[in-house]
């Protein structure tokens, strides 16, 4: 149970890092624009909208990273 318990937030997070990561606004502006964060590239990546997509990004890894190592010393 604590195994599959471990798969699921990694698959939920997994499946979270490629949405974030497809969030965040490159050269071009990005999917971001979408949510608000269209003030063009002057301002890229200093919005209160990418400051805050950038905090949960890195949430979202430090979860996947722990139910990584997790998963791999439980199934060693």
């Amino acid at each position: 149970m604590f195994t599959w318990t471990f798969v699921g937030i990694e698959v939920a997070a997994a499946v979270g890092l490629i949405f974030l990561v497809l969030l965040h606004s490159g050269r071009g502006g990005g999917i971001s624009d979408l949510m608000g964060g269209s003030m063009g590239a002057v301002a890229a990546g200093s919005t209160v909208v990418e400051r805050n997509l950038d905090r949960i990004t890195i949430a979202v890894a430090l979860v996947f990273t722990f139910a990584t190592l997790t998963l791999d010393l439980r199934l060693q």
